[in-house]
This record gives structure tokens, C-alpha cells and sequence, in this order.
């Protein structure tokens, strides 16, 4: 009995840890040094998935361009949508 709850846990983990995963951004580039970011919905509308998006796509540096924050949903959290441009 003891034997199959660890099995079933050790099983189960993962997925557990998987829909706990970290919120992420994703990017589509526009121009040569401009991206268009589209963020996760967050509770409250924080940037910082974009943060860590433009950081990666642009180590030198980056502006942003324009910023559009929505919710399609009253029930789901703030998205924050970016048009960077490297500097």
C-alpha cells in the first residue's frame, strides 16, 4: 500500500509541475531589429515575461515602441502585447 502512494506520486510530479510552469512570452520579428511580443495573461497586467522576452532578443538593449494591455475575458488576467526595437 505505502509502496504504490510513492509510486503514484513519484508518477504524478511531473505533471504537476508542469501546469505550474512559468508564464512565457512569444515574439515574431517585424523588421531587422524590431519584434512584435505578445504576453501571457497575467493577473495585474505585469510586464515582466515581456521584460525577460526583450532582454534575450536584444542583450544590447531595446525601446519599446508601442504597448497595448486588454482583457478578453473579465475572469482572466491582462495581457500586455509590445512592439520593441533593438538598440
Amino acid at each position: 500500500m505505502r509502496h504504490s502512494l510513492i509510486a503514484a506520486a513519484i508518477l504524478l510530479a511531473p505533471a504537476g509541475l508542469a501546469s505550474c510552469g512559468p508564464l512565457q512570452s512569444s515574439a515574431t520579428k517585424v523588421d531587422d531589429r524590431t519584434y512584435k511580443i505578445e504576453g501571457p495573461g497575467v493577473p495585474g497586467g505585469v510586464e515582466a515575461p515581456n521584460r525577460r522576452l526583450a532582454s534575450r532578443l536584444c542583450p544590447g538593449g531595446y525601446r519599446v515602441i508601442d504597448s497595448l494591455r486588454f482583457k478578453r475575458d473579465p475572469d482572466e488576467g491582462t495581457f500586455t502585447n509590445w512592439v520593441i526595437r533593438c538598440l
